[in-house]
């Protein structure tokens, strides 16, 4: 079946395609053409590779969960060889592109926020209205939330949810979890999430909003590195983009935005400083061109059928004739936390 047969709308009555966050305007400052080789990084369902395609481009798709890689193996099918999908890390995007004989792309698609497909089931963990272990993997592999939750130490935790969840009250939380799991380890995503509504009680100013929020963000960005990942991958995306090629990033939460936006800051000056409060020093050129003065919003039809859309921030930027720069993470906004098994560093 070649793609594009199938009508993926409900007016036609036939199987809905899943619609990411932002497509239109993914699709508008990406601006894939024919013959284009596109990397979107974070495949998921596969709503942008979709699109993508039907602008006739080829796609290298990269995902680190076996299940969005094994749930995409029909549009490789339909796709007649213009997708290829390779399970993995986005941090190794430049490292898949060039392992699959590309030296450089067009473009670059990167959906910073976890998946909807892996929030909505419920064995996988993330998710603290639904009962699940208490799990967060999205490889499905290494330390899970319940590790974490159970063995690091409280001034780590502290840590861990107060600078990636912004959770104001990450002591009462930390010692709540330390003194419960002293009398019964944590397994359940409703054990610890009824836990923390009991520590920080309920906010009527914010009674729409789940006091175990921030906590759940916090372990699962911890869990999978994500930050990590982020900034490494647009480093990765910067080597590989060839000049004129463009990079898109769709981000959901200030962590993400602000690294996307230490990435991206003006770098056109080749000297900084120079007081005697700030001493000069060296600034690395600009390596991209801004597409997009500020972030791009979802508008108010997409918030209405999607409420997820309301966080996004897109940003995008164009490839200029320029070396890549050596990437700090820390420097980029990534916070420096305790490693267990692996995680934080």
């Amino acid at each position: 079946m070649a793609l594009g047969d199938k009508d993926m709308s409900p007016a036609a009555g036939g199987p809905m395609r899943h619609v990411p966050v932002l497509l239109a305007e993914v699709l508008k400052w990406l601006d894939p053409q024919p013959g284009e080789v596109i990397i979107d990084g974070t495949f998921g369902a596969g709503g942008y590779s979709h699109a993508v395609l039907e602008r006739g481009a080829k796609v290298l798709g990269i995902d680190r969960d076996p299940d969005a890689i094994a749930g995409g193996q029909d549009l490789v099918r339909e796709s007649g060889g213009r997708l290829i999908l390779v399970p993995g890390q986005f941090a190794g995007l430049e490292t898949y592109a060039r392992d699959n004989g590309f030296d450089g792309v067009d473009g670059v698609v990167l959906d910073l926020g976890v998946s909807s497909m892996q929030i909505d089931e419920a064995g996988r963990g993330f998710s603290f209205l639904r009962d699940g272990p208490l799990d967060m993997r999205m490889e499905q592999a290494g330390p899970s939330a319940a590790d974490v939750v159970n063995e690091l130490p409280v001034k780590d935790l502290i840590r861990v949810i107060g600078l990636l969840g912004e959770e104001k009250r990450a002591t009462t939380v930390a010692h709540a979890i330390d003194a419960a799991r002293k009398e019964k380890p944590f397994s359940r995503t409703l054990e610890l999430a009824g836990l923390i509504e009991k520590a920080l009680g309920r906010s009527p100013k914010k009674a729409q909003i789940h006091p175990a929020t921030r906590t759940f963000q916090a372990l699962r960005i911890y869990v999978n590195g994500e930050l990590h990942q982020a900034a490494e991958a647009l480093g990765a995306a910067e080597r590989i983009l060839k000049p004129g090629g463009r990079l898109v990033l769709v981000s959901f939460h200030s962590l993400e935005d602000r690294i996307v936006k230490r990435f991206f800051q003006d770098r056109t000056r080749t000297r900084g400083g120079g007081s005697r409060h700030m001493p000069e020093q060296d600034v690395p050129p600009a390596t991209f061109e801004m597409l997009t003065r500020k972030a791009v919003e979802a508008a108010a039809d997409e918030t209405h059928v999607n409420p997820r859309a309301r966080s996004a921030k897109l940003r995008a930027g164009r490839r200029i004739e320029a070396a890549a720069r050596d990437l700090d993470i820390h420097a980029a906004g990534v916070p420096r936390l305790a490693e267990f098994h692996g995680l934080g560093g």
